[in-house]
């Protein structure tokens, strides 16, 4: 993303609804000679009223013209800054969903002097005359991006400045020791000590404990946002594929009588009662010599890995209460996970002609039974996978669920480690300073209070054109 329009003042406009044909459009403008540039094509349908002089947030009706006749009519609505999504003058122009009215429109604005806006670039200048922070900008992306009722959540909570004001109030309350200390190096050859440094360390500890916190909610946050990824395993031929097929009611997977058939993994993603989860058919786990098979198995253990569940289906006519209970083990011994939430499924129990004599023993191992060829029970699965997701929820806990800040808290934290040895240590006051610029500069860059070109570029290059 180029970033050379910064320090620019110039005036941009684009499409700010998706492209295509559509009911209607709204192309946005923004900056000083917005007004100015909307009325010279606008022809309000009352005459007397010019654009220019119709009070902040006022929707006007008339027409839009290039000087050879209408292009349509349209809504312009115009905001004052600093009041405006920008901070700056902006006007919005809602025309019929044609693309080539679209397309005329902006092409006359542009013919006019105006720029076509980057992606992101009116986000980015909301950014710039602090009509919110990093964080809070991250979260309009999100929020566009939102495709459950937990991402929209997560969105909405960072949007409205919750995780903002607690990174603030860590890095302010680090600041007022870190002037303490940069004061002793001013001072240095007196050898006089400001700070205190039995408080020092008592808050050291407090924000590094509040850092581990914050970032303890990335596993919840990233599955919020991106979907609870639930494993679907077992042996080969035990209708882990027909089980997929019943839960995403598609045929996605390839179902046949021939064992081993799914041989890599195959994955999709389906909203339920607002929680997403992303459902992994797996390959069927058996001792094998054939190369590709051994490949598909491997991947079998990497996905249960990273999943957050795992659905281990097993045939209720030919396996053994004792033999599922060992191949969980099993499964957690080969994770190195023995807290891997498995939830034990039997299926084909449209093929029992009486109860299994191993059913109380599946019953005490809260097993699920059912009939993925005819979708019996699938509802059971379901409630399971819901009730595991809302147990997970925090109510208005702070949850960390950006990469980027993880990473950053991850760093702060480490620096803060060093200004604690430091101490321990008793090394020198300049070298403990730098540490503990280190951990403000980290914490400074979540919320945008540091930041550098390269960093905007690759936050708003995500953006679409438009916001």
């Amino acid at each position: 993303m180029n970033l050379n329009f910064l320090s620019s003042n110039d005036t941009i406009c684009a499409l700010s609804t998706p492209a295509g044909m559509g009911a209607i459009a709204v192309i946005r403008i923004s900056g000083p000679e917005a007004v100015e540039k909307a009325a010279r094509f606008f022809k309000p349908a009352h005459s007397s009223r010019k654009l220019e002089e119709v009070p902040p947030h006022t929707v006007v009706f008339g027409t839009f013209e290039d000087g050879h006749g209408i292009i349509d009519e349209v809504l312009v609505t115009v905001f004052r800054a600093p009041h405006s999504y920008t901070g700056e003058d902006v006007v919005e122009i809602s025309c019929h969903g044609s693309i080539f009215i679209q397309q005329k429109i902006i092409e006359v604005l542009l013919q006019s002097g105006l720029r076509l806006a980057e992606a992101g670039e009116f986000t980015l200048r909301a950014f710039m005359h602090n009509k919110f922070d990093l964080t809070q900008a991250e979260a309009v992306a999100d929020l566009i991006a939102s495709n459950s009722e937990s991402s929209h959540k997560l969105a909405i909570n960072q949007m409205r400045g919750g995780f903002s004001e607690k990174i603030r109030e860590l890095r302010a309350r680090l600041v007022d020791f870190a002037s303490l200390i940069e004061l002793e190096l001013d001072f240095s050859e007196e050898d006089v000590e400001f700070a205190d440094r039995k408080r020092l360390q008592e808050l050291l500890s407090t924000i590094k404990t509040e850092i581990e916190s914050l970032k303890s909610s990335f596993v919840l946050g990233n599955v919020m946002k991106h979907g609870i990824p639930v494993a679907i395993a077992g042996k080969p031929n035990v209708g882990k594929s027909t089980l997929l097929n019943a839960l995403l009611n598609e045929e996605k997977a390839i179902v046949s009588e021939i064992p081993g058939t799914t041989r890599d993994v195959i994955e999709d993603v389906i909203t339920i009662k607002g929680v997403t989860f992303r459902f992994i058919d797996t390959a069927g786990l058996r001792h094998t010599v054939e190369p590709i098979e051994t490949i598909g198995i491997e991947r079998t253990y990497e996905k249960m890995s990273q999943a957050a569940v795992v659905l281990y289906v097993f045939d209720i006519t030919t396996a053994s209460a004792k033999e599922i209970d060992e191949a969980i083990a099993d499964i957690r011994i080969q994770l190195n996970d023995p807290e891997k939430q498995i939830i034990p499924v039997a299926n084909k129990t449209d093929m029992l002609l009486e109860a299994p004599h191993t059913f109380k023993k599946l019953v005490e191992l809260d097993t699920l039974f059912i009939s993925a060829k005819r979708n019996e029970n699938i509802n059971l699965i379901i409630e399971r996978l819901l009730k595991s997701a809302h147990s997970g929820e925090t109510g208005d806990k702070t949850i960390v669920y950006s990469l980027r800040h993880y990473e950053a808290l991850t760093r702060a934290g480490l620096s803060i480690e060093n200004v604690e040895k430091g101490f321990e240590e008793n090394i020198p006051t300049d070298l403990i300073a730098t540490d503990i610029r280190q951990a403000l500069h980290f914490l400074g860059s979540i919320t945008g209070e540091v930041t550098t070109e390269e960093l905007l570029g690759n936050i708003f290059g995500k953006f679409c054109i438009g916001k």
